[in-house]
C-alpha cells in the first residue's frame, strides 16, 4: 500500500504558506510591542526604535546562522519549527511579568549603583537585549526552518517556494503591525497584546507539527558543493551581497522615517503607518518574483539589475519627498476634523509612506529570493538560506547604526539616503561586472549611476520651511517669506529648528513647536507658561534648594527659577543634544541657563536620570513635549509619577505642565488619576488660556496662603515681564484641589494613564487631528468660581492686579468687574475703556433702577441686566469687593422699593458674594420654583439650579442637592449636555458621602 505521504499533498502546502503568514502576523507585534515596551525603559521613542530593529534583526541573524549551522542534522524541519513556534509563543506569554521585575530592578537597585552616565546607558542597552534576544533568535530560526522544510518536502520550484514564504512571512507582518497599533493595544493594553501574539504562535505550533505529519515526507537534504576556491568565492559575493543591501534597506528605513515624520507627524501610529509600508513593499516584492524566479538562468545579472533600480528608486524620493508636504497639504483641507475624517487621515498618511517607501522596497523584497535562489542553483543546499538570512539581518544592524548615529547626525536625510543608494548601486554595477564583464549593459549601468547621483548632489536641496511647517498639524506650509530660518538639524532623536516669525522665535522639534519667545515686543502666551512653571513652585516652596527641570525648551523656566538666588542648582534634563544648541537663540531672554553656575544641564532621558544619579529635589518641574508625540505620554504615567516622586525631598512638589488645546477633559482625567495614585494631594492652576500646571504633593504644603514672590527681585521680574504683577495674580489662577475636581474627573470615566495601558498616547493624536480642547474647564475659574469657592480649602485670593489679560481672559473680566462696581458705586462714574455696550447697557439700566431709583416702562428688562451684572461681577471680584458690592446694592433705598419677587434676586447674589451656603440653597430653590418677575430665561434657571445646588453641598447636605438634580436636570441640558458647572455640581451629588445637615446654622 502506498504511503500517504508518497505524494505531495498541495493543501497542506496552501495551509503552510497561511500558517507563515500568521506568523509574520506575529513577528511584527512582537516587534511593534517591544518599541512600546523599550521606550518606557530606554526614555525615547527613537532609541527604542533603534535598539528593537538592531537587537530583532541580530537575534533573527544568530537564529538563521544556528538553523543553517545545524538544521542540516535534523530530520524533521517542519517540527523542528513548531517547537520553535511554541517556544516564542510560551516566553511571550510571560514577557510582561519578566519586564516589570527586570526594569523595575534596573530603576531601583542596578542604575542607581553603576556610577555613570555613560554605564548607566550600557546596563540599560544590555538589560534591554537580554529581555528580547531570545524571543529574536528563536524568530530568526523559524525562516530556515520552514523554508529548508518545504524545499526539503516540495522540491520541484524550490525559487517559488521561497519568494512565496518571503512574501507571506511580510504580508504577515505588514498587517500585524497595524493591527497591533490600531486595534490590540487599545482594548488589550501592551500585556495584553503580547499574550494574544503568543498564543497566536502557540497554535501555529499545534497546527504545523499536526501538517508535519500530512505533508509530503522530508527527503534527506543533497550533498554540500565541494569546498572550492572558486566555490567559496561564489558563495563569498552572494553574503557580501546580502549584508550590503540589508545595510542599504535600513538605512533607508531609518531616512525615511525621519522625513516622513516631518509629513506625517511623529505620533505613534504614524511610525506604525511608515513600518507597514515598508514591509508590505517588501512583501509584494517576494510575491512578484514568486512566478519568474525558477525560470532565472543568470540570478547574479538579474540581482545586479534589481539592485540598480533599487538605488534609483530610492535616490527618486528625494526629488519626490517636496510633493509629500503638499499632498499632506490637500489632504488637510479636504478631510473633516471628524472621527471619519481622521481614519481619512490615517488612509492618506498610509498612502503617502507607500509613495516614498514602496518602490525601492518592492525591489528589496526580491533580493532575499534572488540571493538564496543562486546559491541553492550552484548546489548550496538548504544551509545558504540561513546563511543568506544571517548576513543580510547583520548587514540590518549595521544599517540601522551607522543611519541612526552616524547619517543623520553627520550627513543630513539627503546624505545619509545618498549613502543607502550608493551602497545598492555599487551593488549593483558589481554584480553586473561579476555577471557580464565590461559589457554594454554595464556601461549603460555606470552612465545612469552617475547621471542620478550628479543631478541628486547638485540639482535636489531638501526645503527646510516644508520641514519645519508642521503640515500634518494645521495644513499650512511655511516659506521664506512666512519666517526666516536661524538653526536646522537633524538630531539623533529629532529634527530641530529655530524659526523666526513676525510674533516671535519658535524652537521646533520634527515640525512642532515646543515653544515661543517675542524678543521684540509683547509676551506671547508661550512665555506666561514657562515663567509661570518655574514662580508657582516657588510660590508653593519658598525654601527649595534644589531642582528639576525636564526639558530644556525656550529655557525660559530654567532662566526664571534662578531668579530666585536661595538656590543651589537647577539641573536640566534634556534629551536631544540638538535642543539644547537651538535654545541658545533664546537669548538674552534665558542667559542664565548657559552663564549661571548654578545650572546644570543634562543630556539624558527623565527616568534614566532620576534612577541614576541619587539626588533629591525640592521640586520637580515635567515641562516635555505634547502627550501625542510618540514616547512623551510615557512621562504623564503612573510608572513615572512613582519614579519621580522616589526623588523628591520630603514635602516635595511636582509639577506637572498640560495642555487645554487639541485635547479633552478625559485625557486631564487620565493624567490627574495617575497622579492621584502616587501623590496624596494636587492643585491645578490655570497659567493662561491654553495651558494648566498641575502641582502635586502633600495637602499641607499645597493648600497653605502662596509665598509673595515678588519680594524675589529676580523672579519679580521675569513675572512683570509676563504682566503677573502682585501674588494676587497667582492665586487668582487657582482652579481647585484634588478633592474639589476629581469628583468631575471621574465622571469622564477615564482609566489612569500608564505605561502599559496607554490611554494619552492613543487618543492623544486623535483629538489633535479633531482640534478638540479642554478650555471649557476654565470656566470653573471665571464664571463658576463663587460657587468652586465653596469647595476649596484655598486660603482667601488676594486682590489680583487685572493686569496683562491678553493671553488669560479671567484679567481682562476681572477689570470688566471693577469697571462694573465703579459706575454703580461711585459719585463720579469711571471713563469706559474697552467695555462691551451690552454690559455698558445693562449697567446704564441697573443705575437707573438701583442707584437714582427710576423706573423702567418694563422692569423685567432691568431684571435681566441685574442677572447678566451678577454673573459678570460676582465670580470676578475678591470676595471682600463683592460682598461690598452687593450689600450696597441689596440695602441700597432703591432696593427698599422693589416688590418682594424683585428682591429676592438680590438676595440671591448677596448670598453667592458672601458664600454664604444656606442662604444661597434657600434663595435658589426658592426661585427656582416661584419664577421672580419675569425672569425665566433656560440660562438663569440654570444658574439657580447651580447656585441652590452648590449651596446644599458646601453643607454636607447631599440629599436634597440630588433632589433638586433629579427633579431639574431635564432643564439643565442643552443639546443633552451639560455645562461644566452644573456637571462638577452634579458629580459632587452622585459622588459624596450622604452626611446630612453637616454645617447646619
Amino acid at each position: 500500500m502506498k504511503h500517504p505521504n508518497a505524494s505531495p499533498a498541495q493543501w497542506a502546502l496552501g495551509l503552510l504558506f497561511i500558517v507563515f503568514t500568521l506568523s509574520g502576523f506575529a513577528g511584527l507585534i512582537y516587534e511593534s510591542i517591544w518599541s512600546h515596551y523599550l521606550k518606557l525603559f530606554l526614555g525615547h521613542a527613537g532609541y527604542a526604535q533603534t535598539l528593537v530593529l538592531a537587537i530583532f534583526m541580530g537575534g533573527m541573524a544568530i537564529g538563521s546562522w544556528l538553523a543553517a549551522r545545524y538544521s542540516r542534522n535534523w530530520r524533521n524541519l517542519l517540527l523542528g519549527y513548531a517547537v520553535t513556534e511554541a517556544s516564542i509563543g510560551v516566553l511571550a506569554l510571560v514577557f510582561h511579568e519578566i519586564f516589570v521585575t527586570v526594569t523595575e530592578a534596573a530603576f531601583d537597585n542596578i542604575l542607581p549603583g553603576v556610577g555613570s552616565p555613560a554605564m548607566a546607558a550600557a546596563a540599560k542597552w544590555i538589560l534591554g537585549t537580554a529581555l528580547i534576544l531570545p524571543q529574536s533568535v528563536l524568530l530568526g530560526m523559524t525562516f530556515p526552518l520552514m523554508s529548508g522544510g518545504l524545499i526539503r518536502r516540495y522540491p520541484a520550484t524550490p525559487g517559488a517556494a521561497l519568494a512565496t514564504l518571503y512574501f507571506t512571512n511580510s504580508l504577515g507582518a505588514g498587517i500585524g503591525v497595524l493591527v497591533a497599533g490600531f486595534v490590540m493595544i487599545e482594548h488589550l493594553g501592551l500585556p495584553g497584546t503580547v499574550r494574544a501574539a503568543g498564543a497566536l504562535n502557540v497554535a501555529i505550533a499545534v497546527v504545523v507539527a499536526l501538517l508535519a505529519r500530512v505533508a509530503a515526507r522530508e527527503t534527506a537534504p543533497p550533498p554540500s558543493p565541494p569546498q572550492t576556491r572558486r566555490a567559496r568565492k561564489a558563495l563569498g559575493l552572494m553574503l557580501t551581497v546580502a549584508a550590503l543591501t540589508g545595510a542599504a534597506s535600513f538605512i533607508y528605513e531609518i531616512a525615511w522615517i525621519r522625513m516622513l515624520t516631518l509629513v506625517l507627524g511623529s505620533a505613534t501610529h504614524s511610525f506604525e503607518l511608515m513600518l507597514s509600508a515598508f514591509i508590505l513593499g517588501l512583501a509584494f516584492g517576494g510575491l512578484w518574483i514568486r512566478g519568474r524566479i525558477d525560470g532565472i538562468v543568470e540570478p547574479r545579472r538579474y540581482l545586479g539589475v534589481v539592485q540598480i533600480v533599487m538605488g534609483f528608486a530610492a535616490l527618486a524620493t528625494l526629488p519626490l519627498y517636496g510633493k509629500t508636504f503638499e499632498l499632506m497639504r490637500a489632504a488637510m483641507a479636504a478631510l473633516a476634523r471628524t472621527d471619519a475624517g481622521y481614519n481619512l487621515f490615517h488612509v492618506a498618511s498610509h498612502g503617502i509612506a507607500l509613495l516614498v517607501m514602496f518602490p525601492a522596497a518592492f525591489c528589496a523584497g526580491m533580493t532575499l529570493p534572488l540571493i538564496t535562489y543562486a546559491l541553492l542553483k550552484h548546489g548550496y543546499g538548504e544551509r545558504s538560506i540561513g546563511a543568506v538570512y544571517a548576513t543580510n539581518t547583520l548587514g540590518a544592524i549595521c544599517g540601522v547604526f551607522i543611519a541612526a548615529h552616524l547619517g543623520l547626525p553627520l550627513l543630513g536625510l539627503k546624505g545619509t539616503l545618498l549613502l543607502g543608494a550608493a551602497i545598492d548601486v555599487g551593488l549593483g554595477l558589481a554584480l553586473l561586472w561579476a555577471a557580464l564583464g565590461a559589457s554594454r549593459q554595464f556601461a549603460v549601468a555606470s552612465a545612469l549611476a552617475v547621471v542620478m547621483f550628479t543631478g541628486m548632489l547638485a540639482g535636489v536641496e531638501l526645503d527646510a520651511y516644508r520641514m519645519i511647517s508642521g503640515v500634518f498639524r494645521h495644513g499650512s506650509l511655511f516659506t521664506s517669506r512666512d519666517a526666516r530660518l536661524l538653526y536646522y538639524k537633524d538630531g539623533r532623536t529629532a529634527s530641530v529648528s529655530l524659526v523666526e516669525f513676525p510674533d516671535g522665535l519658535s524652537i521646533r522639534t520634527n515640525g512642532k513647536s515646543d515653544g515661543g519667545v517675542n524678543l521684540k515686543g509683547p509676551p506671547i502666551s508661550d512665555e506666561t507658561t514657562m515663567t509661570l512653571t518655574a514662580a508657582l513652585p516657588l510660590a508653593i516652596k519658598p525654601d527649595a534648594r534644589q531642582v528639576a527641570v525636564i526639558g530644556i525648551g525656550t529655557g525660559i523656566t530654567t532662566h526664571t527659577l534662578l531668579g530666585n538666588f536661595e538656590l543651589q542648582s537647577v539641573d536640566t534634563i534634556e534629551i536631544e543634544p540638538a535642543m539644547v544648541e537651538a535654545s541658545r537663540g533664546f537669548r538674552p531672554r534665558n542667559t542664565a541657563v548657559f552663564a549661571d553656575p548654578r545650572s546644570r544641564i543634562h543630556i539624558d532621558d527623565a527616568k534614566t536620570y532620576f534612577s541614576t544619579h541619587n539626588r533629591r529635589y525640592d521640586v520637580i518641574i515635567s515641562e516635555p513635549s505634547n502627550p501625542w508625540v510618540s514616547g512623551v505620554s510615557n512621562l504623564f504615567t503612573v510608572e513615572f509619577y512613582r519614579l519621580a516622586r522616589r526623588r523628591l525631598a520630603p514635602d516635595g512638589v511636582l509639577v506637572q505642565w498640560f495642555q487645554l488645546y487639541e485635547t479633552e477633559i478625559a485625557l486631564l482625567a487620565s493624567v490627574t488619576a495617575a497622579l492621584g495614585q502616587v501623590f496624596s494631594d494636587y492643585v491645578i492652576y490655570t497659567a493662561n488660556d491654553k495651558d494648566l500646571l498641575i502641582v502635586a504633593g502633600e495637602s499641607a504644603v499645597l493648600n497653605r496662603p502662596l509665598a509673595d514672590v515678588f519680594k524675589m527681585p529676580g523672579l519679580a521680574k521675569e513675572l512683570q515681564t509676563v504682566h503677573v504683577e502682585t501674588i494676587g495674580d497667582l492665586d487668582v489662577r487657582r482652579l481647585g484641589a484634588r478633592h474639589v475636581l476629581e469628583p468631575l474627573l471621574e465622571s469622564y470615566a477615564a482609566p489612569a494613564n500608564s505605561d502599559y495601558y496607554p490611554y494619552l498616547d492613543l487618543n492623544a493624536p486623535r483629538l489633535r487631528y479633531l482640534r478638540r480642547d479642554a478650555t471649557d474647564l476654565l470656566a470653573l475659574n471665571s464664571e463658576h468660581s463663587a460657587l468652586l469657592a465653596l469647595f476649596d480649602s484655598a486660603p482667601a485670593a488676594r486682590p489680583s492686579s487685572g493686569a496683562g489679560g491678553g493671553d488669560f481672559q479671567k484679567m481682562d473680566e476681572i477689570r470688566k468687574a471693577r469697571y462694573a462696581a465703579q459706575l454703580l458705586l461711585s459719585a463720579v462714574p469711571p471713563e469706559p475703556e474697552n467695555i462691551p455696550h451690552s454690559l455698558q447697557k445693562d449697567l446704564e439700566l441697573v443705575r437707573l433702577r438701583l442707584v437714582r431709583c427710576e423706573e423702567p416702562a418694563t422692569y423685567d428688562s432691568w431684571l435681566h441686566s441685574l442677572f447678566q451684572i451678577g454673573l459678570a461681577t460676582v465670580p470676578y471680584l475678591a470676595p471682600a469687593e463683592a460682598r461690598a458690592f452687593w450689600n450696597k446694592l441689596a440695602w441700597s433705598r432703591c432696593s427698599a422699593a422693589l416688590p418682594p419677587d424683585q428682591r429676592r434676586w438680590l438676595t440671591l447674589f448677596k448670598a453667592v458674594a458672601e458664600r454664604d451656603a444656606p442662604m444661597m440653597a434657600a434663595a435658589g430653590e426658592d426661585l427656582l420654583a416661584n419664577p421672580a418677575g419675569g425672569l425665566e430665561s433656560a440660562a438663569s434657571r440654570r444658574y439657580l439650579l447651580g447656585v441652590a445646588m452648590a449651596g446644599y453641598l458646601a453643607q454636607g447636605r447631599r440629599s436634597p442637592a440630588l433632589a433638586l438634580w433629579q427633579r431639574y436636570e431635564h432643564e439643565a441640558r442643552v443639546d443633552n449636555e451639560l455645562g461644566i458647572g452644573l456637571r462638577f455640581l452634579s458629580a459632587h451629588a452622585l459622588r459624596a458621602p450622604a452626611v446630612e445637615n453637616k454645617q447646619k446654622k
